[in-house]
């Protein structure tokens, strides 16, 4: 059975190495659609996606996201200045503070997303550290700034652009206990 969707899910990779080239917004708007489409608990669609394309604030939540890692002692992976590996698209997914199931529900809207991504020719990757980035007063600026007045806990920052050459590493196998059949 050969099937493209689960053939997208098998094949995507997470990618940390990326073109300087701008993403169509066509494209993006294709992916978001995608995130918007992910089940949420009782149909709440408590996340947001905010869609950074605009250098300036793209490199601002990349330098919060590194003042992050920094305060932890930590550095990044790829061992450069830039956690998001010079992706030049950023969305954001926050959901609803009182929403019992925000975390999945944002979760899945990631999912989609990078899927989406990926089926359309472009690179992604989940960057954490948002939960982080959107409790600290710069970050509540920001929401503010944009209209969000409500509360929000950030989920994730999914990184979108188009693959340098040699960005994804081999697929791994997959572990020999990942599914337990009860039959």
């Amino acid at each position: 059975m050969e099937n493209k969707t689960i053939k997208d899910i098998i094949s995507r990779r997470s990618v940390k190495k990326y073109q300087s080239k701008a993403v169509e917004k066509e494209l993006l708007e294709e992916i978001v659609k995608a995130g918007t489409y992910a089940p949420t608990g009782r149909n709440s669609q408590s996340p947001i996606i905010i869609a950074v394309t605009q250098k300036e604030m793209r490199d601002r939540l990349s330098r919060m996201n590194l003042e992050i890692i920094q305060g932890r002692g930590l550095v990044t992976s790829s061992g450069h200045s830039d956690p998001f590996y010079g992706a030049p698209v950023v969305l954001v997914v926050l959901a609803k503070k009182d929403v019992a199931t925000r975390v999945y529900d944002g979760s899945l809207v990631m999912a989609n997303m990078m899927i989406a991504a990926h089926s359309l020719g472009l690179g992604s990757c989940w960057i954490h550290r948002a939960k982080e980035m959107f409790e600290t007063e710069e970050g509540k600026q920001i929401l503010r700034d944009m209209g969000v007045t409500e509360e929000y806990e950030g989920i994730g920052n999914c990184i979108v652009g188009y693959a340098a050459e040699n960005a994804c590493k081999p697929q791994v196998e997959r572990k020999a206990d990942y599914v337990r059949w009860v039959e």
